[in-house]
C-alpha cells in the first residue's frame, strides 16, 4: 500500500490509511490495472489483494487542461453499494481532488 497525498489536491476527506484498503472490501480490490502507462500519469495508490503483489497503477492521475484526468481500476462500483467505508474515503479524495 502506497498513497501519495502530494499527487492530489485534497486528502481533506481522504488520508490515506492502510486500512482504508484492507477492512471491509467485499471482493477484489479492483480489476483492469495496466501495467504500463503514458509518462504524463502519476501514480497515486499502489495496492493489493492478499496475497498479491502490488498493483501500481490503482489510482492514476495525469493533467488535463485545467483539471486533472484520475484512472482507477480499484472496484468502487462493488464496494460502494457494499457500505465499505475506505471506497467512500478514496471517491470523496477523488472527487475533491482539484479543488
Amino acid at each position: 500500500y502506497l498513497f501519495d497525498s502530494t499527487r492530489l489536491a485534497s486528502t481533506r476527506y481522504a488520508p490515506g490509511t492502510p486500512a482504508d484498503f484492507s477492512t471491509g472490501w467485499v471482493q477484489e480490490q479492483g480489476l483492469y490495472y495496466p501495467s504500463s502507462w503514458d509518462a504524463h500519469y502519476q501514480s497515486v495508490i499502489a495496492s493489493h489483494d492478499p496475497g498479491e503483489t502490488d498493483k501500481a497503477s490503482a489510482i492514476l492521475v495525469a493533467p488535463y487542461g485545467k483539471g486533472r484526468y484520475i484512472y482507477t481500476g480499484l472496484s468502487l462500483f462493488r464496494e460502494l453499494p457494499a457500505g465499505v467505508p475506505g471506497a467512500y474515503r478514496v471517491l470523496a479524495n477523488l472527487v475533491e481532488s482539484n479543488k
